[in-house]
């Protein structure tokens, strides 16, 4: 039996890049697109990619377009989705790609966000090591899910593991991320233009202001950790898409490098889409463009006595659209990773 599938916000990014995937889900069905200013478009003149999906057109974003349907995918701008989603049914499968429901307390909503705090839903990050096993366990079957900022989870990837493992100290962690600017959307931004972008690589959201910052810190302790902190630098860098993060973290007291790395070997061992590489290799973003993938190096710097860490995703497929696919296939009780591929492109 296949489902109805909505995605409201359909001509940014993240949308197109659901309807990209879904397009391919062979139990998923999209019946509606939505959106705000180009309402009343054939959704291929506003997304000529998604040639498949040439007989849709866009309409309004409202609770009575989208009620009805079995599966809505949410891709709106954060404090758009809150109200929205309040409406729908109870029995509807609603996957927020937005951050209005990520962020379970309201002081931190208050401090990054602003604005009226809706409440956390159950986090779309299937493979994140928590205390008592993964995220999976908590997707399985619910109605509400929050899918990741792309660099929270980037990042909450590429740490977690160590937290769990209890080989790092949590409270000296630096992340640094090299990240495309469609992260960012798709409305027109003067950082982002072209002319701004290309020949540069430009830092923000400098000095621990950047919004998935409490994100990763609540991922981390799900994860086991009691007070973490982290120095968080993002830079764009001229590639439309993608994310290479750099995290590093001190080495606790009396482990060893071979302990550091069975942390991580534990933690994704039989994990399709997170993939440890081998020692002494490290992915590029190139790997993973397309894929639902995040591929991770691991070194320990010994005379330094950290663990260095570099994670790589494509961040509207992993780090959004393929999170948000992937957990609706946990919460429906379809095979996981139905719809999905590992399989980056090249060149």
């Amino acid at each position: 039996m296949g489902f109805s599938v909505a995605v409201a916000g359909a001509s940014g990014y993240a949308g197109g890049e659901l309807l990209r995937l879904i397009a391919g889900h062979p139990d998923f069905e999209v019946r509606t697109v939505t959106a705000n200013s180009n309402s009343g478009q054939r959704l291929i003149d506003v997304q000529p990619h998604l040639r498949s999906l040439s007989h849709l057109t866009l309409v309004d974003t409202t609770p009575e377009t989208l009620a009805g349907h079995d599966v809505v995918f949410l891709a709106l701008p954060h404090g758009k989705s809150g109200e929205l989603a309040a409406q729908l049914p109870d029995d509807t499968l609603v996957v927020d790609c937005g951050a209005d429901h990520r962020i379970e307390s309201a002081d931190d909503w208050a401090a990054f966000y602003g604005g009226e705090h809706h409440g956390a839903w159950v986090y779309g990050v299937p493979e994140l090591p928590v205390l008592g096993g993964r995220q999976r366990e908590r997707i399985a079957h619910v109605r509400r899910i929050a899918a990741p900022g792309c660099n929270a989870s980037t990042v909450a990837l590429a740490l977690a593991p160590g937290i769990r493992g209890e080989v790092i100290d949590e409270t000296d962690l630096v992340a640094v991320l090299a990240v495309g600017p469609s992260g960012a959307g798709k409305s027109l931004k003067l950082p982002n233009l072209a002319s701004e972008v290309l020949g540069s690589a430009n830092p923000y959201a400098v000095g621990g202001v950047h919004r998935h910052i409490p994100e990763i810190l609540q991922s981390l302790r799900w994860a086991g950790a009691t007070s973490p902190s982290i120095s968080f630098t993002p830079v764009i860098v001229p590639m439309s898409r993608g994310i290479l993060a750099t995290a590093s973290a001190r080495v606790a007291a009396g482990t060893s490098a071979a302990d550091v790395r069975a942390a991580w070997e534990r933690a994704y061992a039989d994990e399709p889409f997170v993939q440890l590489l081998p020692e002494g290799h490290f992915p590029r973003t190139a790997d993973v463009l397309g894929a639902n993938t995040c591929l991770i190096g691991l070194a320990v710097d010994e005379a330094a006595g950290r663990v260095v860490v570099i994670a790589a995703v494509d961040n509207l497929v992993k780090g959004t659209a393929g999170a948000a696919i992937q957990s609706a296939n946990l919460a429906l009780g379809l095979p996981e990773t139905t719809g999905l591929s590992m399989n980056g492109v090249a060149p």
